[in-house]
């Protein structure tokens, strides 16, 4: 099949494209009811999005999902999104922005291929198993003929795997190096293995920062699948609500999406709370993997020491272990985490500008960005809580 053969359709909703044929690309591994490798770009979980009114008018998420068609068949789709601002995306482009309109630039709307308001690494162009580089060649090209065709600024792919960056940049895009925090499983048995990996001073304080939290006066609990209750998401809601206020200023999801979440989520979900005196007073939400384990929100109502640190990263850590699942991914930034066990990781973006100077600029930056975030790892990696023989062997 040659790539003039390619089809491309925008589809501004996913009740237009079936669950069958988006999962087929997205997550052909859970045909036969196993889990998905992305949480994130099963049909479900971005129909959610949708249907709570999360993306879509008013939010700066605008749905304008890739189809790839081949003589009736499709080789692919996309999660793309017009957008008038950079909120939600977690790879920071906003001095791009800043300086594009003072130069007398539009840089809104841009196309954005991602999930909104999740910063995991995964496929960002979700293409038939039969039809893996046909489809990932349309989409790309698609995608830039579209930000062409309608004269726009810019196109994102955020959180990308590093297969696809490397096919984008054979395409022209430009390759953006980021990074996030992970923390890797090494075949243990329980988190006292983990521990026995770390220097003697750093596994005394992570003892002292559990015992700590797990005194606050109540009990913690793990909620999955049918243990998951409407009453725990109305708790959560509470939470989330504050975080997002005091971060975003407004929180990016509504409460309808955890309603959703509730009835088709449910089994792709991890709710860790805190207990006290009847209420639950603090939350962290993680969402499962196949091999992977994604903490996303966080939030509470009363402040206890290092529950923060028990929820987010070490009850991650157990349910991780528990699980048999290779990484912890807990989201964007904080170095706070690399004493807890979480490594400097490399994350991906690809990006395709269409003022050629614009792209010149862009281009230059992101080689000297890229050095400096390849530096910055090698640092806090030797700075890491591991043994030194440990760290030597992970690398």
């Amino acid at each position: 099949m040659s790539e003039q053969e390619i089809e491309i359709r925008v589809v501004p909703s996913l009740s237009e494209i079936g669950q069958a044929d988006w999962d087929a690309c997205a997550c052909p591994e859970a045909a036969g009811g196993g889990r998905p490798q992305d949480p994130f770009t099963t049909y479900r979980f971005l129909k959610a999005l949708e249907d709570s009114n999360s993306v879509g008018p008013g939010t700066g998420w605008q749905p304008q999902y890739l189809q790839a068609v081949v003589d009736g068949q499709t080789v692919g789709f996309a999660p793309m999104y017009a957008k008038n601002h950079s909120q939600g995306e977690y790879i920071f482009d906003h001095n791009w922005a800043h300086a594009y309109e003072r130069a007398g630039g539009r840089y809104y709307p841009k196309l954005q291929i991602a999930v909104p308001h999740t910063p995991a690494t995964g496929r960002r162009f979700l293409t038939h198993p039969d039809f893996p580089e046909l489809g990932m060649r349309g989409l790309i090209s698609g995608a830039v003929q579209l930000g062409e065709n309608n004269k726009l600024s810019s196109l994102h792919v955020t959180f990308c795997t590093e297969t696809e960056r490397d096919f984008g940049a054979d395409l022209g895009l430009m390759a953006r190096t980021t990074q996030q925090f992970h923390w890797l499983n090494d075949d243990y048995g329980t988190f006292d293995d983990f521990l026995a990996t770390l220097s003697s001073r750093k596994r005394k304080n992570i003892r002292k920062e559990r015992a700590r939290a797990q005194d606050f006066g109540g009990d913690i609990h793990v909620f999955t699948g049918d243990d998951l209750r409407p009453e725990h998401w109305d708790a959560f809601w509470h939470f989330y609500q504050d975080t997002g206020a005091r971060k975003w200023g407004t929180p990016y999801l509504t409460r309808r999406f955890f309603d959703i979440a509730h009835e088709t989520l449910a089994d792709d979900m991890a709710l860790v709370l805190a207990e006290r005196d009847g209420r639950y007073v603090a939350g962290a939400l993680n969402f499962i993997g196949a091999s992977a384990l994604y903490g996303r929100y966080w939030g509470c109502s009363e402040h206890h020491p290092c529950l923060h640190f028990e929820l987010c990263y070490y009850q991650a850590i157990d349910i991780a272990i528990q699980h048999g699942l290779d990484r912890v991914e807990a989201g964007a930034q904080g170095e706070h985490k690399l004493a807890r066990g979480y490594l400097p990781t490399q994350t991906h973006s690809l990006h395709w500008v269409g003022d050629p100077g614009f792209a010149d600029a862009i281009a230059r930056y992101l080689e000297a960005e890229r050095e400096a975030v390849e530096e910055e790892i090698e640092i806090l990696t030797d700075y890491g809580p591991f043994k030194k023989v440990q760290i030597e062997e992970q690398e």
